[in-house]
């Protein structure tokens, strides 16, 4: 009797030890009536490899089942083109054992796919959410994630800003006049330092928990959306963070590139159009890894390419969200990025992406451009590119002195000249600074005038492209050069309960804040539904007497803009520039001011800019 009592526990024990233990399954529900009617479900634990799979399904068929090299990965393919809303089982059997992971293909929501994605008629506003506000102190740390602690003097620490710290700032963005806000990274960055930042993913389905959770960033785009604005998600597909589970434990060798260890990459994305370029050095920069923290995926592999496309889709439907920022773009597979464009165009067509193109020429820039003669006949399908040569210049243009050749803003005239090039100019994103580098307004200015700012952001907002604004910028958050990425990406004073100086309330700027503030939302205010600078076509003058002068126009509207490049009084003969002075007197935006232009002659002040409506 002791005999059997002993066997059938063994046999219990046994079946424990092996029973199936579900990890992940990625995405945990879908939605009916999408037009690729093809659903991926990744499952992921020990062993699941060696089930048996079936589904209750009525409506979703199961039409194929994948197992790689790992036997701790299924991937299960269903066609849902015959698919009703409902929920049903998949079945994992393994001889008498068996689990059951519930499932549900959700009703779509109305209109889903008729979302209108970012564009010219936006000005975008980027935030780093651990660095903007922190409003739920008790999510600053959470038990079992490997940075567990905030430390708000560490540069490159977490510093504990959140959803919620947003939230309750949206009235503060609205008001400000920006139209969408562009948000760093908020997939969850388990990794054991240097997490704020995001941009080593380690769950592509889960916001980061130090943010909030899934719903509560869903709910914060409605909120958003609730004020007439946009939401930009930033996604990385080139690489995840080494402590994701795809790395942890690979589901097949050919998951990432250079699986056998660390090669960095050469940061040589111009490999990816050289007519020349040797082999060598095309993988290097192709499938070399960002950093070694960060493990390039391989794009070629049909399983990873199927599982990014599907996670950038997932979020669009269930966040809501009005566009994608992609980084690091060119370092990905061409034609793997490619599809992944036209499949999610093909489900929103008036939804928007812009890759980080990092190029230090234009021509490197439009390369990448949805329908660049540069590429043909590969097509890109990517709609918006980040105009990277145009902020280098415009980062020293309002500081020289200009010159009819090739000094100050005859460097933008000169390289505006050239957007022969991009497929569609108006669709280039434009910023004098971002996350990734040095602040525009520096410490040094803070003790002199404003006209390089004032300049500088009337150009902005008045030239060809998507204008970008980071964050701080507003109240002059300035970073001197050679400080590193954890001092770029300051905090907002204000943001945190124990702050000294709240930022966001104008009772508490300095009169030169408040100055820069009260000048930046002037020009939001009015750019925002001004079909002359969001559509109009763009004229512009060679640099003459030190001054550039623009035109945006649109139908019967136009703006014309008067920038100085000189640090002294200049009075320029208006007789060039009849073409774009349909009047004698137009209406400095700025000011308020009436100009009159019946005299044939204007003068400007010292860097001055007028921005003259008609």
């Amino acid at each position: 009797m002791k005999k059997i009592y002993l066997v059938l526990l063994l046999v219990f024990l046994s079946l424990s030890v092996f029973a199936i233990d579900i990890k992940t399954v990625d995405p945990a529900f879908w939605w009916s009536g999408m037009k690729n009617p093809e659903l991926q479900v990744l499952i992921h634990g020990e062993g699941v490899a060696k089930s048996d799979v079936s589904i209750t399904s009525k409506s979703v068929r199961l039409k194929e089942t994948v197992k790689l090299e790992s036997p701790n990965y299924l991937i299960l393919y269903f066609d849902l083109s015959e698919s009703q809303p409902e929920k049903f089982d998949i079945v994992l059997q393994q001889g008498k054992d068996k689990k059951i992971i519930p499932y549900e293909v959700k009703e779509r929501k109305s209109g889903s796919a008729d979302r209108e994605g970012f564009n010219a008629s936006d000005v975008l506003y980027l935030i780093m959410p651990d660095r903007f506000a922190n409003g739920d102190t008790s999510n600053d740390v959470i038990a079992g994630m490997r940075e567990a602690k905030i430390d708000r003097n560490g540069q490159y620490a977490r510093h504990g800003g959140d959803f919620k710290g947003v939230s309750d700032r949206v009235d503060y963005i609205h008001d400000l006049g920006v139209t969408a806000i562009w948000f760093n990274p908020v997939m969850e960055n388990d990794m054991p330092e240097g997490s704020y930042h995001g941009y080593a993913t380690t769950d592509y389905y889960k916001v980061d928990r130090r943010f909030g959770s899934n719903q509560e960033f869903a709910d914060l785009v409605d909120k958003v959306h609730a004020k007439g604005m946009k939401v930009v998600m930033d996604m990385i597909f080139n690489h995840c963070g080494s402590e994701h589970f795809f790395f942890k434990d690979r589901p097949s060798k050919d998951w990432f590139n250079y699986p056998d260890g660390y090669v960095q990459t050469s940061y040589k994305t111009v490999t990816q159009f050289d007519p020349h370029v040797s082999a060598y050095d095309f993988k290097r920069s192709a499938d070399g890894w960002f950093v070694e923290t960060m493990p390039d995926l391989n794009q070629r592999n049909p399983h990873v390419a199927k599982y990014l496309i599907q996670n950038s889709i997932w979020w669009i439907e269930y966040a809501g969200i009005d566009g994608i920022r992609q980084d690091t773009h060119p370092y990905a597979d061409y034609d793997m990025m490619s599809d992944w464009c036209r499949e999610v165009t093909e489900e929103y067509p008036d939804f928007n992406i812009v890759g980080e193109t990092w190029l230090n020429t234009n021509v490197g820039v439009a390369y990448w451009q949805k329908d660049s003669k540069l590429a043909y006949p590969k097509n890109s399908y990517l709609r918006s590119v980040m105009d990277f040569p145009l902020t280098d210049i415009m980062n020293s243009a309002f500081d020289q002195e200009t010159t009819d050749w090739g000094q100050g803003l005859s460097r933008i005239h000169e390289y505006l000249a050239q957007d022969i090039v991009y497929a569609d100019p108006m669709e280039l994103l434009i910023f004098l600074d971002n996350h990734d580098t040095s602040r525009f307004y520096r410490t040094e200015e803070q003790t002199s005038n404003l006209n390089r700012y004032k300049q500088a952001l009337a150009f902005l907002l008045t030239t060809r492209g998507i204008p970008q604004i980071y964050y701080g910028t507003e109240i002059l958050m300035a970073a001197d050069k050679g400080e590193g990425d954890g001092y770029l990406r300051r905090d907002f004073p204000g943001g945190w309960q124990d702050d000294k100086t709240d930022l966001f309330v104008s009772a508490n700027r300095t009169p030169q804040q408040n100055e820069a503030f009260d000048y930046l939302r002037k020009l939001l205010q009015w750019r925002k539904g001004n079909e002359a600078v969001s559509k109009g076509t763009l004229k512009h003058f060679v640099t003459n007497n030190s001054v550039y002068v623009y035109e945006r126009k649109y139908n019967d509207k136009s703006v014309v803009v008067f920038l100085s490049g000189s640090d002294s009084e200049k009075t320029i003969d208006l007789s060039p520039y009849k073409e774009v002075l349909p009047k004698s007197q137009a209406k400095d935006v700025i000011s308020e001011n009436i100009v009159n232009l019946s005299n044939g002659s204007l003068t400007l002040q010292p860097r001055s800019v007028l921005v003259l409506e008609f």
